[in-house]
Formats: structure tokens, sequence, C-alpha cells
């Protein structure tokens, strides 16, 4: 029985591919749809509202500022629309070069700052600090929270891109091969 575990956990561990590979697929059936249909909710009108974003865009990314200038863009600087624009273009571009695995760390690294922004906007901003059950707590035995605990698998997925890489099935691979065909 040792022998046969022995040889299973062997295996397994040098199975490289496996974890960035699952890591890659969990991303895009639980959080690839969730990113690009917040960033929709975040463009203008038409081809330009690409970089002109609807006023909720600005609502949901600084809502204090929102409400102080009673929800008027044209009171914003610069600042805000480049923070607004990177913002929404960000919730399509990163998650679309993780699930094809391009930039992969880079990309997942860009991913675990945002989902940091994002939680300390909606703690922050949104008053999630204000309700115990949206911020949450480790180790309480309720693991439903969305921020404390959603995000912290959602870190750790990308986590796993970070260090290990996109895996085999990537474009990352693909051009590396390209590049380096003898050492692939």
């Amino acid at each position: 029985m040792i022998t046969l575990y022995t040889a299973i956990s062997d295996r397994l561990t040098r199975a490289e591919w496996l974890l960035p590979t699952l890591a890659r697929l969990v991303f895009a059936g639980t959080l690839l749809m969730y990113f690009w249909v917040s960033g929709l909710t975040k463009l203008g009108d038409g081809f330009m509202g690409l970089f002109q974003p609807s006023v909720g865009a600005y609502a949901q990314i600084f809502p204090k500022v929102m409400e102080a200038v009673v929800y008027d863009t044209s009171q914003l600087s610069i600042w805000h629309w480049a923070v607004v624009v990177a913002g929404t273009w960000a919730e399509f571009i990163l998650p679309a070069l993780i699930v094809v695995g391009l930039f992969t760390r880079l990309s997942a690294l860009g991913m675990i700052g945002f989902v940091i922004v994002q939680s300390l906007t909606d703690l922050i901003g949104h008053g999630g600090l204000e309700h115990a059950e949206t911020f949450g707590a480790w180790f309480d035995r309720f693991p439903d929270s969305i921020i404390m605990d959603q995000r912290a698998f959602w870190i750790f997925v990308l986590l796993v891109l970070v260090v290990k890489g996109a895996g085999p099935l990537s474009l990352d691979r693909a051009i590396l091969r390209q590049v380096l065909p003898r050492e692939m």
C-alpha cells in the first residue's frame, strides 16, 4: 500500500503541467465572465465607450468621490478618467491573457493587484467594512464571505499562475518553443 501511495505521489510531484493548467481552467470557469461582465457595465455607448466610461464606472471605482460631485463626471480630473479606463480595460485584457496563457505570470500578478484594489474599494468605498458578513473573517467556520474568503481563493489561483506559469497548453509555451526550439 505504501509503495502504491509513493508511486502515485511521485507521479503527481513530477506532473508540472497539472497545477497551472487546472488553475487556468478554474479561473476561466469561475472568474473570466465575472470580470468581463463587470467590465461591460463600465463601458460607455458605442466604440468610443472604450474611452468614455459610463457614469456607473466612475461610481463603482470612486463611489465617495462621485457622491461628492453629485455624479457629475465633468468635475473629475484626468487622473480619475485614466484610472477608470485602465481598470475597465484590465477587466477584459488581463483575464483574456490568463485564459489563453499569454504573459501569464505578469497578467496573474496584475489580476492580484486588481483584486486587492477591488476589495479595498468594496470595503472602504462601498461600505463593506460596515457589514461583517461581507468582509468576513478567517478561521471563523463560515467560508462564504465575499471579501476574505472568496477573494483569498481567487488570489491563490492567481498565485499558482505567478509561480508556475501557464503550463504546456498556452501561448507562452508555444512562443517559447519558437524562440528556444532545442531546449523545449
